[in-house]
């Protein structure tokens, strides 16, 4: 149960289904960071923890309070019973006051724990395509909105609300918008000195991309754009199930020395990863927001992305396009794209310039004020604090 010592800090738990760098643990961690440096009078307000369902690479390893209820992913019906005991013994030793699950397994099984040991403040995220999700975890999903498994759901784009705009009003009126919010990924080392870090130094343009390998994100459709493109290199951050598949299909087109894979990229790094790219495609079939190619844009890297509405939504600056929209299945198409962009020095320049406005649209500040808002929101967390003296701090700030 949450504790009733008024003088701790109040205890956020980020739980979300796996550890490995991805978008919706790049969110967590950030939001963590940020709400564990609130201070009143000297005194920190919020104390965090992270918990992963299962621990699918060490990427979150660093996390601060981070704890893993699986070391592996659940393979049989014992095994996820025993993820259950550990997460339920994770949640009754940190004792939460407010729940942030993340991922749709993080929010069927969060959620219900967080209302079995009585956490008084449950938000959910919805922060996965619904492409992603199968139907009886959508039903779930649908009857714990209903019967007030959670108190507030959040989405990170209107092109995700409007994914929910058909379920009863009782699960829509707990949909709130708070727009991802990110740390700026500009690098400070050249081009070339960039390929170096990453080890790769091949002549021509350098194209790149940073995804989970996973089918849904269609990096093949970026693959077999090379046999088009003449000594152009790919290069792919990230890893993930889809691996082997990707590297046959470029080995069957003939272009397997031009796809360089590699690997998970810390935060920190990614800013060397992109300053070493002439541009970033983002061929995804599903997203509910996109960070890697807001990211990739604000940094002042051309983007190529496939023509999806929540992409439009979130790579725009003032009624105009941050990126390249093209459907990504069709190759020449694609490839078309890629190649007016690596000649048009001029166009390259004008996305470049609209794509660093997105640090002013997608803030950390905004994020962080937006979820400080939904947070204090339970009625036993406002007798923790006064809201008229937290609404003094910096980041409350409008």
């Amino acid at each position: 149960m949450p504790s009733t010592d008024n003088q701790h800090p109040i205890r956020v738990l980020f739980l979300q289904t796996q550890a490995e760098l991805a978008g919706a643990q790049e969110i967590s961690r950030i939001l963590a960071e940020q709400l564990s440096e609130i201070s009143l009078n000297g005194k920190l307000i919020f104390e965090t923890h992270h918990v992963f369902l299962y621990r699918k690479t060490s990427g979150c390893d660093h996390f601060q309070n981070v704890h893993f209820a699986a070391l592996e992913r659940p393979s049989s019906l014992h095994s996820g019973l025993e993820l259950i005991k550990t997460l339920a013994k994770i949640m009754r030793e940190v004792r939460p006051d407010v729940l942030l699950t993340f991922q749709h397994y993080g929010n069927i099984v969060g959620a219900p724990l967080g209302r079995i040991f009585g956490v008084p403040q449950i938000i959910a995220n919805h922060v996965s395509a619904p492409l992603t999700i199968k139907g009886p975890v959508r039903l779930l999903d649908r009857l714990l909105g209903l019967f007030g498994a959670y108190d507030v759901i959040t989405v990170n784009s209107a092109a995700t609300w409007n994914d929910y705009k058909t379920y009863p009003m009782r699960y829509r009126r707990r949909l709130i918008h708070v727009p991802h919010g990110f740390t700026p990924r500009s690098g400070t080392l050249s081009k070339k000195e960039a390929k170096r870090a990453l080890g790769v130094t091949e002549f021509g343009p350098l194209i790149g991309t940073v995804a989970r390998l996973h089918p849904l994100k269609q990096i093949d459709l970026a693959i077999r754009t090379l046999p088009i493109l003449a000594n152009v290199n790919l290069v792919v951050a990230g890893q993930g199930p889809d691996a082997e598949r990707l590297s046959r299909v470029a080995e069957d087109l003939g272009v397997r020395d031009r796809v360089h894979f590699v690997g998970e990229i810390a935060p920190e790094e990614i800013g060397t990863f992109l300053a070493a790219l002439d541009l970033f495609v983002f061929p995804s079939a599903a997203e509910t927001f996109g960070l890697a190619a807001v990211e990739a844009a604000q940094a002042g890297i051309p983007v190529v992305a496939n023509d999806l509405a929540v992409l439009r939504e979130v790579l725009e600056w003032d009624q105009h396009p941050c990126a390249l929209f093209v459907d990504t299945a069709d190759t020449a198409s694609f490839a078309q794209a890629i190649n007016e962009l690596l000649s048009d020095q001029q166009l390259r320049d004008e996305l470049a310039r609209r794509g660093r406005q997105l640090s002013e649209r997608y803030s950390v500040d905004t994020m962080v004020k937006g979820y400080l808002r939904l947070i204090l929101g339970a009625h036993s967390l406002k007798k923790r604090l006064n809201p008229d003296e937290l609404k003094q701090h910096e980041l409350w700030h409008e």
